[in-house]
This record gives C-alpha cells, structure tokens and sequence, in this order.
C-alpha cells in the first residue's frame, strides 16, 4: 500500500480501523527528526542512540495516542512526545552520573557531536547561545576558561530545578511554547524562569572583578 500521499492524520484514522502496518510506515517516516532531536540533544548530557531509541519510544507513544480531535497537527504532537520522551532521558542520565550540570558540557566549549554523528556546522557555541538570547553582548560573557567551574558551580546553586529545565531547552534552540509544552509547564512561567536565569547571570558577572 503507498501512503506517501495520504496525510498523517488520515494515516491514524486508517490505523485505528486496524491496517496496522501504518505504525511501521510512520515510524520510518519521522526516524529523521528522531535523529535529528537526538543530535541537538546531545549536547545536554546522553549517549546519542541511547536519545535515538527513547525518541522511537517517543515517537510510537504519539502515533499510539494522537487524537485529532483534541490535539494540533501529527507532526506537532509527535515532536513533542519525542523531546519529552528524549529530556526524560537525559535527566535520568543524569542522576545516574551525580551531575545535574553535565548539560553544559562546558559553557565555553563547542557541544560536538562525536563519531559518525558529527558533521561540520553542528557545534553550538554555549556562551553565544545565552549571549544571543539574554540580552547580553557576546563579549560580555566572555569570562576566562578558568572561571567556567565558578560559573557552572553558580548555576548549580542559584538556579532552581525548573529554571535550569528551561535553560537547558532554550540553550538547544527550543521557543517559549516548545519549552512550555515539553516540561508541562505555561508560557507565562516559562518566559519568568528564563529572565530569571538572565537577572541572574547579569549579577553573577557584575560580581567578577
């Protein structure tokens, strides 16, 4: 049967009236933006096919739950189940390793993707990445290598668990509503806990010397 022409919500519906092999076809469909969550999740802390099979676990679970009737697009709602099913694990790789902050990799580092997953242009400069969405110049931010432990060890202790949920997905290029929806939370919170993290990092620089 050729479903390449037929929408992702009338595939579900035809799924749900028992051709069961839709689920194979969908699931090959998406195994790209799989992939591709699990290389801009990388950089937050977790092995990348460990983040590959969560994903598919992610993406199974929306094909299994998506209603048209009460949800947006297929795609929409199966890219958020897939990052939901994705951050999960990277918090739980996370307690494994005792390093809440591993996510940074180093604020000052490239977060590079290792193997045959890495691919030029696929490094995130961190301190730009706050730079560009905090309202700070780049060469603000700019602290010595050597400072990058005080800093990290800064946001270990001030920030709470939810403003540091917030950064890790704004940092990886997540919107306010994306972030709002994977962690459950409202836009209104969200954008609160991001300026925050902002106030924050503006009094831990106006503190260096």
């Amino acid at each position: 049967m050729d479903y390449e022409n037929i929408s992702d919500e009338e595939l579900i519906l035809r799924l749900r009236d028992g051709e069961s092999n839709i689920t194979d076809f969908i699931m090959d469909k998406y195994k790209n933006l799989v992939r591709s969550k699990a290389k801009t999740m990388y950089i937050l802390g977790a092995d990348t096919e460990d983040l590959i099979q969560e994903g598919m676990i992610g993406l199974f679970k929306a094909i299994r739950d998506y209603d048209s009737g009460r949800d947006a697009s297929f795609f929409t709602f199966a890219d958020l189940c897939v990052s939901r099913q994705m951050y999960t694990a990277v918090q739980a790789s996370r307690r494994e390793k005792h390093a809440p902050l591993n996510s940074y990799v180093s604020l000052y580092s490239t977060g590079n993707l290792s193997g045959s997953e890495r691919e030029e242009g696929e490094e995130l400069q961190l301190v730009n990445a706050i730079a560009s969405h905090t309202d700070l110049n780049p060469e603000d931010m700019l602290i010595d290598k050597e400072n990058v432990e005080n800093l990290e060890k800064m946001l270990e202790k001030e920030l709470s668990a939810f403003e540091k949920e917030v950064l890790d997905l704004y940092m990886i290029g997540m919107s306010y509503s994306q972030i709002a929806k994977v962690l459950g939370r409202d836009e209104k919170s969200t954008d609160n806990a991001l300026q925050r993290v902002k106030m924050k990092i503006k009094i831990y620089k106006k503190g260096k010397p």
